[in-house]
């Protein structure tokens, strides 16, 4: 039978939805769902979600950028939120959830409108003009005298990176950010517009608690010293990106030995060469060869005998990094470093942390080396949600020294927001009001998740938030301790500035993106049959 209509016109196995009902809405209900399954991990108690990814790795975590990127999201509509979230990640490295939650809200409140008589293209029309206002309120909030940071001062920066790591470890925020400030102030260059997030590393050790966690002003190596040398003090460091092996001394290629003399002298000759090039590294003033590459038996001898303390190190990331702390510079093969590559660290040894043997390599010097942050934990994971919540912090430091302004935290910015937004919605005229205040309702949904996570009443505490907003105190927010509005001066919960805007921004984009859009056409999939097709087809031929 002859297709029809836009089927005639496109290949086989082409599915094309159109229409509100069949695009529109069906793609607002994927977003709803996804922002469905962040929302309950909002806030500090927000709950955690067991995510068992295609590999079979587990990840317990409430950090929403880990939740999306583990799940295979199929649905493109959702994808578009997941891709809203992975910007907002790499632009700021927190505020994840919120870009989704909030966009899924958006969407919601379209539905409502859609289902109202409204035109997709009015809702858009209403929400950019209120993202625009938002922005203009946005910026009356920030707190006066935060643009002005000494991004060096530990405590200016603790309450700045409180709430970002309290979201993830409530209870223990003031461990992880007092942690991450002294590592962060530590390699922080003299323009901290500089600042590298790369120079804050994380060592997760096994056992113990996050109270023996500490921080090392140089790296920590998960392995051992290779030899019997196993510290040195003030050393110049040699660093080989190709191993210290007897191959680097020759050429591939062949030698014809007629008698046992001619055998002698041959490996006395390649002896001599290893031993010649070993000692050239020990008048060079080196101490350390750290090694990219195998370690030969036949040079680690000599190594020995001129006192020289060997370390291997097989990952060239890592390898780089040693090379950044040290100041060294990497030589490709063994061979006499001149005096301006090698490297220097004030102390580095070999010790047992909890059972785990690791080389600890310090440098005390200022400028742009690296500090470590040891993490101790009891499972791997809680070790893996504690780096999370330290990757958190060093991000939200990497923003304040670009842009340290702060607003109030606790939904005190979300509910002025949504009243000064009615306040504009009802002085317009038009169709776009309606957009305008669904866009202000939709800030509701932050008191009313991070109560719900908390087990308080969301109705009684967004009431008395609007009350309190109303008679002009902008900073009340919710106290999620005494289940209570309090001021955020007292609680000291402040937002990044940069982090709110451009979670807004990018929900709002999102959110746009999908209304925009009223066809779908999917073409049939490319390869073989699926999976679960060709395990069913399997399974079939076994019972024949």
């Amino acid at each position: 039978m002859q297709p029809y209509g836009i089927q005639s016109m496109l290949k086989e196995g082409y599915r094309h939805l159109s229409g509100l009902d069949e695009a529109v809405i069906k793609n607002i209900e994927a977003c709803k769902e996804l922002s469905t399954i962040t929302r309950t991990s909002l806030g500090p108690n927000g709950m955690n979600k067991m995510v068992i990814n295609h590999l079979d790795k587990l990840f317990v975590t409430n950090d929403a950028a880990t939740i999306v990127n583990e799940l295979e999201i199929q649905h493109p509509a959702a994808k578009i939120l997941v891709l809203a979230a992975k910007a907002q990640q790499e632009e700021i490295g927190d505020g994840a959830n919120l870009t989704i939650s909030f966009a899924g809200e958006l969407l919601q409140n379209a539905e409502e409108l859609i289902r109202m008589g409204l035109h997709p293209s009015e809702i858009i029309s209403g929400y950019n003009k209120a993202i625009i206002k938002v922005v203009e309120i946005l910026e009356q909030l920030v707190e006066s005298g935060s643009e002005t940071m000494d991004v060096r001062d530990k405590d200016e920066v603790v309450s700045r990176m409180r709430a970002a790591v309290a979201s993830k470890q409530f209870g223990q925020e003031e461990i992880i950010c007092s942690l991450v400030a002294d590592a962060c102030i530590q390699v922080c260059p003299k323009n901290p517009t500089n600042f590298n997030v790369d120079n804050v590393r994380v060592a997760k050790l096994l056992g113990g608690g996050l109270h023996n966690s500490c921080i090392v002003r140089g790296m920590v190596l998960k392995s051992d010293a290779v030899g019997s040398i196993k510290r040195m003090e003030k050393a110049k460091v040699a660093v080989f990106a190709g191993g210290v092996d007897t191959t680097a001394t020759e050429t591939k290629g062949t030698v014809l030995i007629h008698s046992a003399e001619q055998l002698e002298n041959y490996a006395k000759t390649e002896e001599a060469k290893v031993e010649e090039l070993i000692k050239a590294v020990a008048e060079s003033g080196a101490k350390v060869i750290v090694s990219g590459g195998s370690v030969g038996e036949m040079a680690l001898h000599f190594c020995e005998r001129y006192k020289i303390m060997v370390l291997k190190i097989s990952s060239k990331f890592e390898l780089r990094r040693f090379c950044r702390t040290a100041g060294a510079v990497a030589h490709l093969k063994l061979s006499r470093p001149s005096p301006d590559d090698l490297g220097y660290v004030d102390s580095i040894s070999v010790e047992e942390i909890g059972g785990v043997t690791v080389t600890i390599a310090r440098n005390e010097q200022g400028g742009n080396s690296i500090s470590t942050v040891v993490l101790r934990g009891s499972t791997d994971s809680i070790l893996d949600d504690l780096e999370r919540a330290v990757d958190d912090g060093v991000n939200t430091y990497k923003a304040m020294c670009r842009d340290s302004r702060i607003v109030p935290g606790a939904a005190a910015t979300e509910i002025e927001l949504a009243q000064r937004l009615k306040e504009y919605a009802n002085a317009e005229t038009g169709l776009d009001k309606y957009a305008i205040t669904k866009y202000a309702e939709s800030f509701e949904f932050v008191p009313k998740t991070l109560a719900d996570n908390a087990g308080l009443n969301a109705m009684e505490i967004i009431a008395s938030l609007y009350t309190g907003h109303g008679s002009g105190n902008t900073k009340l927010g919710i106290d999620l301790e005494e289940g209570a509005c309090k001021d955020v001066s007292e609680t000291k919960v402040w937002d990044l500035f940069a982090t709110k805007l451009f979670a807004l921004k990018y929900a709002s984009d999102a959110a746009c993106t999908v209304l925009r859009v009223d066809q779908i056409i999917m073409a049939k999939q490319a390869g073989g049959p699926r999976r679960e097709a060709a395990q069913a087809a399997g399974a079939g031929a076994e019972e024949d």
